[in-house]
């Protein structure tokens, strides 16, 4: 993984041969084989040593300290903090945006330097407007304490590759990996103003959702920590100027959020970090397609607010379109969510609804929906279809989409369409990353829906 030598402190996949399937084609089909529902693909990449920015001279990035979740056997490497071999010995350098504020605290007095010299750094690195990407940007602190953290402490986990801009305004932001990765950030201009920040969280995904194009790529490996909160900072450092403040941030990019749950834990911490990027829990939203031993630990440890894609009512649908489904069925996922939800006070999960054209949008799934989420507190998103190349399903109209939000609005449901944003730069749900000649299978179509569909 890197072109130096880097320490296996960092867990790496092993090669996989390619094309990589757990287990024949067939049994992705077969409700009684759950081990075998995640893609991976896993291949070895070299790091680039050329990071730069314009007014920072940055040394070789040596990975950030992390925690990567090892939840399927499903090849994703991850992060950890790594030695990198240069000329006249070993180089240690600690990524900073990985810690949170009591680790960095530690840290900084492990150098013989004061508590308030890690806020000092920790307010520059994000708030104050200055978004620190390397030593020379920490204006107003200590001189030997700026020498120390330029010999070894890296600023950066991303490099910007580019940015591109739908017709709507919605932004998407494409990062480097130090191992030549890419992935993808969105910023969003909602209707009523708010600006949202749609942060990735793996690169690829496993969980093989059929109407997704990430989804097509197979998970390749976790995001850091840093990874993930610097997409955040990144996003408010370029785009600030042009949008407006950032209040609201979504994991709803690349990834399944619960697959990387302690990474996605301790960026959620970070980002709400009141001395720090300070977004409110309840403004930070992670999503799941449903994995449920995660869910209930997100729900213990984080005040974040949770989203579960749900996208079917019934196990028949949801195991075809969702292969989560066979491992953890929906009637499990909604008897969690009761319990867990039973001691929060004014805490909605957020129920996310692909409407697929002929599949899921008929009034008996809306009759169906209305029963399911009886006893849970929440809000309900009916989320428009993005199409995308190789895809078999299509958006259901427009007219059919109210027709079915007004029959849960009337049953009492608090429910919201939402139409796409950014569709024509390939930035909408569902519709980020990019597939390589090897690709997560598609699976076989129930008879009855094989007309609804393009195969």
């Amino acid at each position: 993984m890197a072109r130096a030598t880097l320490s296996s402190t960092a867990r790496l996949a092993a090669p996989l041969p390619l094309p990589l399937v757990n287990g024949p084609l067939s049994s992705l089909i077969s409700p009684h084989r759950p081990s075998t529902l995640f893609f991976s693909v896993s291949s070895h990449f070299r790091r680039s040593l050329s990071s730069s920015a314009a007014t920072c001279s940055l040394l070789p990035l040596a990975g950030a300290s992390t925690s990567d979740a090892e939840l399927f056997d499903s090849g994703g490497g991850g992060g950890g903090e790594g030695v990198v071999e240069e000329e006249g010995g070993l180089k240690r350098r600690t990524m900073l945006k990985g810690m949170r504020y009591g680790e960095l605290e530690k840290w900084v007095q492990s150098y013989g330097f004061r508590p308030g010299q890690a806020m000092m750094l920790w307010k520059r690195l994000y708030g104050k407007d200055i978004w620190a990407h390397c030593s020379e940007e920490l204006e107003g602190l200590n001189k030997d304490f700026k020498k120390m953290l330029s010999m070894n402490a890296e600023f950066r986990a991303l490099s910007l590759k580019d940015i591109r801009t739908a017709s709507d305004g919605t932004k998407k932001i494409l990062f480097t990996l130090e191992d030549g990765l890419v992935i993808e950030t969105v910023v969003i201009r909602c209707p009523k103003g708010r600006i949202t920040i749609c942060v990735s969280s793996q690169v690829g995904c496993g969980m093989n959702c059929q109407f997704c194009y990430t989804g097509r790529m197979g998970l390749k490996r976790h995001l850091t920590a840093a990874e993930i909160v610097e997409q955040a900072v990144f996003a408010r450092r370029l785009l600030t100027s042009e949008v407006g403040s950032m209040t609201n941030v979504v994991f709803m990019g690349m990834g399944e959020p619960f697959h990387n749950i302690d990474n996605v834990i301790r960026a959620a911490d970070i980002m709400v970090d009141e001395h720090g990027l300070h977004f409110s829990p309840r403004k930070v939203t992670v999503s799941t397609s449903g994995l449920v031993p995660q869910l209930k630990r997100f729900l213990r440890e984080s005040n974040c607010a949770l989203a579960v894609s749900l996208n079917a009512t019934t196990d028949e649908v949801r195991n075809w379109i969702m292969p989560i489904n066979r491992k953890y069925s929906m009637s499990l996922l909604l008897e969690t969510l009761k319990e867990e939800l039973r001691p929060k006070h004014n805490y909605k999960v957020l129920f996310e609804y692909v409407m697929l054209a002929g599949v899921n949008d008929s009034m008996e799934d809306a009759k169906r929906l209305i029963n399911l989420v009886q006893g849970i507190p929440c809000k309900i998103n009916l989320i428009s279809f993005n199409p995308h190349k190789g895809s078999m399903f299509r958006p259901t109209k427009e007219e059919q989409m109210i027709e079915f939000r007004n029959t849960l609005a009337d049953a009492g449901c608090m429910v919201f369409l939402r139409f796409s944003r950014g569709d024509d730069k390939m930035a909408a749900c569902g519709q980020l990353g990019m597939p390589g000649d090897v690709q997560a299978p598609l699976l076989r179509v129930p008879d009855q829906f094989r007309s609804a569909v393009n195969v």
